[in-house]
């Protein structure tokens, strides 16, 4: 919808809700301050509106600025993405928007590992669905089960996966910094 829709779109939704609250021009105007004629004006699509005259009507109105202004829906909000294999994980982004905080479903599999603590900016959060997952935080050797959660900063030596005894869903939320380590960035050869 283009500038010029939306705004075409005012005039009649201004005049529909006045009508519906059973709301004169007269009394409107003396509710908001702006003349008759202009509120006339307005409602006709002869005048183009500005936010100092739609702020006064919409207290008046009690409304949200978007409702009289018919802001679009957002949409559908269901994020819909394609599971990404990486280190022998599987992770569902559960974020649309790149950048800012981000947050994953994470399937780790059963498996043994020599944990290798990695440090770098930012602060994560885990919260374990299904299975025990090791956390090795700094001095830290914890296991987390379902139910469970755990929250650091990123600049702490850390490393989280399968305890070996079978696989772990967890979720994974984190800033920027922590995204680029854990999504985008290659795992160390040995």
């Amino acid at each position: 919808m283009t500038t010029d829709e939306v705004l075409a779109g005012v005039g009649p939704r201004l005049r529909q809700m006045r009508k519906e609250r059973e709301v004169t021009l007269a009394a409107l105007s003396e509710t908001t301050g702006i003349s008759v004629s202009t509120l006339s004006r307005l409602e006709s699509g002869l005048r183009k509106p500005s936010l100092e005259l739609l702020l006064p009507i919409a207290r008046a109105h009690q409304v949200a600025l978007d409702e009289l202004v018919g802001v679009p829906s957002a949409g559908d909000p269901r994020v819909r993405s394609k599971p990404i294999e990486m280190g022998g994980r599987t992770h569902w982004p559960l974020t649309r928007q790149p950048g800012g905080l981000q947050a994953y479903k994470v399937l780790e599999p059963q498996r043994r590992q020599e944990p290798d603590p990695r440090t770098h900016e930012g602060y994560e959060w885990l919260y374990v669905l299904s299975g025990k997952l090791r956390l090795v935080l700094g001095e830290h050797d914890v296991v987390l089960t379902a139910g469970e959660a755990a929250e650091f900063d990123t600049r702490v030596p850390h490393w989280f996966g399968s305890t070996g005894e079978g696989p772990v869903e967890f979720l994974s939320l984190f800033g920027p910094q922590g995204e680029r380590m854990h999504v985008r960035a290659r795992p160390r050869r040995s």
